[in-house]
């Protein structure tokens, strides 16, 4: 068994590889920005991550189950929707005459607010391992 020392530290991992994902799914759409026919690609995995910190947090579900009232029914099976961030077309964007629906302007904003949340989740594991450290710190100083 692994020594853990927060509940969130594997919710924060998954969370920082997502978004290193998401970084360079944004970065392949920019650079296929004059290619024709291609349509920009993105990822989502908030659902997975929501459904995730209910799990490690043992918190209820807003959804109804189902009720198995007979043993002879199929056992119901819990399981995340997806062990991945689901991998989707972005569309909704007028497309060029060559076909290609990638917006410069749209890529980079994505790309600026992905970097942003990605540098917020560094910190706050940061904040967390700073924590720890300042508590054994003071424990050393008492003996």
């Amino acid at each position: 068994m692994a020594i853990s020392i927060s509940r969130t530290a594997t919710l924060a991992k998954d969370a920082l590889n997502f978004r290193a994902s998401r970084q360079k799914m944004i970065a392949s759409n920019i650079a296929n920005a004059d290619t024709p026919y291609y349509r920009p690609r993105d990822i989502r995995f908030g659902e997975y991550l929501a459904a995730k910190k209910a799990d490690i947090m043992n918190e209820p579900k807003d959804k109804l189950e189902l009720a198995q009232t007979n043993g002879a029914h199929i056992p119901l099976q819990k399981t995340l929707s997806t062990s991945k961030p689901v991998t989707f077309f972005r569309d909704g964007h007028l497309a060029r005459n060559d076909g290609n629906s990638v917006d410069i302007d749209v890529e980079t904003t994505e790309m600026s607010k992905n970097s942003i949340m990605f540098k917020a989740l560094i910190g706050a594991l940061k904040k967390d391992r700073m924590i720890f450290k300042s508590v054994i710190n003071a424990s050393s100083k008492l003996s």
